[in-house]
Formats: structure tokens, sequence, C-alpha cells
């Protein structure tokens, strides 16, 4: 294993731990929450999400940990970094703010020996196809992930959050034409989740 990448796994795991400690709900998202799922390993950062509320307490626990903290320009995140290695913490995804709902519907998996919330498959898959867009739209990570945990989405779901995403919605083409998912987007006149998909 590189440096690099041991130093960010260790960034992961002192992170939820750190999190964990004084009771702060949170959940690793993200690549390495589709990884804990059965999805290929990043090795760009690790992200974590936690409500808004919650952030003084979130960057004072991480700090606490020995994790160097960043103010980005960015308002809907902080960034900690350890040894180098990247953990992004947010508490708002695709725009919306990190719900108390959200949260709950992870599941408690085992990840690097260190347990820990992992946001649900449906809710990985869904954020990462509605950020497609002109400045980023590779499909090659996002093809595999879904792969990886097309038995644990829900796919209705999916289509029914993605349907006012154009670019997500060619994505969900993509894998039902590929037999990965079973249900291609909904038809350009049915996007409130109540109409047909494009094929059954």
């Amino acid at each position: 294993m590189s440096e690099d990448r041991a130093a960010l796994q260790d960034a992961l795991r002192l992170t939820a731990v750190a999190l964990e400690a004084p009771g702060i709900p949170s959940a690793l998202v993200g690549g390495y929450a589709a990884w804990a799922r059965g999805a290929p390993e990043p090795s760009h950062d690790a992200d974590f999400a936690v409500r808004e509320q919650d952030v003084p307490r979130a960057r004072e626990a991480i700090a606490a940990a020995a994790l160097a903290l960043a103010h980005p320009p960015e308002n809907w995140l902080f960034k900690a970094y350890y040894q180098g290695a990247l953990v992004d913490v947010l508490f708002r995804m695709v725009g919306e703010p990190v719900t108390e709902e959200m949260l709950a519907g992870s599941d408690v998996l085992e990840v690097l020996a260190v347990r820990m919330p992992v946001l649900s498959a449906t809710d990985i898959l869904s954020a990462k196809m509605r950020v497609l867009g002109e400045h980023y739209c590779d499909f090659t990570p996002l093809l595999g992930m879904a792969r990886a945990l097309r038995e644990q989405v829900d796919w209705a779901r999916v289509r029914d959050e993605t349907a006012a995403y154009p670019y997500a919605r060619a994505f969900l083409t993509l894998v039902h034409e590929l037999d990965v998912s079973p249900l291609g987007p909904l038809t350009t006149g049915h996007r409130d989740g109540s109409g047909r998909p494009d094929r059954p």
C-alpha cells in the first residue's frame, strides 16, 4: 500500500472515531461509502456528512484528533487534513442540507476495522448522479459503482430523484441498457415520480 493511501485510510478512521466519541450524528458518504459497500476503492479523499447545526462540534472533535482544519470558499463543507490526506466534511449534499433522516437511513458497517455509519447505496448513487453536468460528466467510475451496488439500490427512488437532471437521466438510460438497472429514466412528460419509465 502506498503512503498516500495509508494516510487517507488513517484520516478516514480518525475522523470516524472523532465524530462518534461525542455522539455527533454523521455518516461516511461518497466514494469510500461506496467502497465499504463493494465498489472500487477511491484514491482522492474521504467524505463524511454531518448536519449543519453540528458543524462547530464536528470541527472541534476532528481538530482534537490531530487533523488540521482548512477554511475553503465553499459554504457547504469544511476540510481536514492528516499527513496530506484530505477529508471533506459536508453539511449540504447536491445543494440540499444533510438531514437527520438521511443520516438515520445509514447502516453501521465495519470500515477499515472501525464501525461507522455508512450512507445507503441509494443515497450514494443518487447524489453521485445528480452532480453530473457540463463540467464533470465522467461515467466510467460511476458505472463501476453502479454495477457494484446494483442489488443494494432502490432504483425507483433513484429514478424519481434524478428525473430533473438531464445528465443523470442519460446515465440511467445507459445502466438500464446495460441491464444494471431494472428501470430507465422517466419520460420527459412525467418527471414528478408518477409516470412510467421509458422502458418497462
